[in-house]
C-alpha cells in the first residue's frame, strides 16, 4: 500500500467485501469489474479459498474489492477455515456486497448470510446475479423479496458473465463508500504477487480437469519462480500439487502422465497471458496425508 496520493475533493475510497453462497459468481464479478482476471473461476463450488483483493480506481474513487470464499455449512477443517475468512472480511468492510444467485430462487436469502450482513457494521448492497438465466417476469418478485428483508439496501440486478448492468452496480458501490484517500497507484489492480497468481491458475486447471472429491483435496505451492535470459522475458516456475491421499495422486497424474501434462499446458498458457511473458512450468505431485484436516498444514499452504 502506497502513501496517500493527492486527490480531488470528495474522493471516495474503502473496502467492499464480496460475500455470498458458493458459485454465486463473486469471482466472476470481481474480474468483470476490474476488466482483468485476478481471481480463478470454476463451475465447482468452494473455488475461492482465501481473501483476494482487487483494486478499482476511477478519477473520483478507489474501491478495494475483497473476494471471499463462499459461505456455506462447513463441516471439515478446511471449509470451516474458508468460512472464517469470509466472516472476518465482513468486519473490516465499509460496504458489503452480497451476491445473490437469481438462478437459484429457492436459496435466494440464505439465513446465515442474512444474519451476518445485518449484524456487520458496513452498509449492505445486493447484486442479484445471473439475471441472463432467468425470465424477466420472475425478477420482480425476487427483488421485492430482497427489498422486504433488507429495506435499506440497494438491489441491482446484474449478469457478471455478460457484464449487464455491472456499470450501474459500480456506481452504487462508489456512492456507498465514505470519503477517503487513494491508497494504491492508478495502475495497481491487486495485491497478489505473480507467484500467487501462478499458484491459483494451476489450481484452476486442476479444478477444470478433475472430478468428484479430488479438487477439494488439492493445494498448490510454488517452489521456484525465476526470471531467466537476463531480460525477464522467460519465467521458470516449479510448482507442487499436494493431494490428501495416494489414490488422488494417480488421478491427478493420469494414465502415463497425460492429465498432469494437460493441466500443465493449460496452466502455462494462462500464466503467460496473465504475466505477459514466456513461461516454463514444471509440476510435481506430492501426497500430504489428510492435509485438508490439519489446520497447521492448511495455514502453511496460505489458507
Amino acid at each position: 500500500m502506497t502513501d496517500s496520493i493527492a486527490i480531488p475533493p470528495g474522493h471516495r475510497s474503502g473496502f467492499v467485501a464480496l460475500v455470498g453462497q458458493p458459485n454465486a459468481g463473486k469471482s466472476t464479478l470481481l474480474n468483470r469489474i476490474l476488466g482483468q482476471k485476478v481471481a480463478i473461476v470454476s463451475e465447482k463450488p468452494q473455488t475461492t479459498r482465501t481473501r483476494i483483493l482487487g483494486i478499482k480506481t476511477t478519477p473520483d474513487a478507489q474501491m478495494l474489492l475483497v473476494d471471499t470464499p463462499g459461505i456455506h455449512d462447513a463441516r471439515d477443517t478446511l471449509n470451516k477455515r474458508m468460512v472464517a475468512v469470509a466472516e472476518h472480511a465482513l468486519l473490516g468492510a465499509d460496504v458489503i456486497l452480497w451476491i445473490v444467485d437469481a438462478a437459484r430462487p429457492g436459496e435466494l436469502l440464505d439465513a446465515t448470510i442474512l444474519r451476518l450482513v445485518t449484524s456487520a457494521p458496513g452498509r449492505c448492497c445486493i447484486a442479484l446475479n445471473k439475471v441472463d438465466l432467468v425470465e424477466k417476469p420472475a425478477l420482480l418478485p425476487m427483488i421485492a423479496r430482497i427489498a422486504s428483508a433488507l429495506p435499506s439496501s440497494d438491489v441491482v440486478p446484474i449478469s457478471a458473465a455478460s457484464g449487464e448492468n455491472v456499470d450501474r452496480l459500480v456506481e452504487v458501490l462508489r456512492a456507498a463508500l465514505p470519503e477517503g484517500p487513494r491508497y494504491y497507484g492508478e495502475e495497481e489492480i491487486t495485491d497478489q504477487s505473480e507467484r500467487t497468481l501462478a499458484q491459483e491458475i494451476v489450481r484452476e486447471k486442476i479444478l477444470e480437469q478433475t472430478r468428484h472429491e479430488v479438487p477439494y483435496a488439492t493445494a498448490v505451492t510454488i517452489d521456484a519462480f525465476e526470471e531467466r535470459d537476463g531480460r525477464g522475458d522467460l519465467v521458470v516456475i516449479k510448482a507442487t500439487i499436494h493431494v490428501a491421499r495416494d489414490s488422488q495422486k494417480g488421478i491427478v497424474i493420469g494414465r502415463r502422465g497425460t492429465r498432469l501434462k494437460s493441466i500443465g499446458q493449460a496452466a502455462r498458457h494462462e500464466i503467460e497471458r496473465v504475466l505477459g511473458r514466456r513461461v516454463f512450468l514444471e509440476l510435481f505431485v506430492r501426497v500430504q496425508e489428510e492435509w485438508n484436516a490439519d489446520l497447521r498444514r492448511i495455514r502453511e499452504f496460505g489458507l
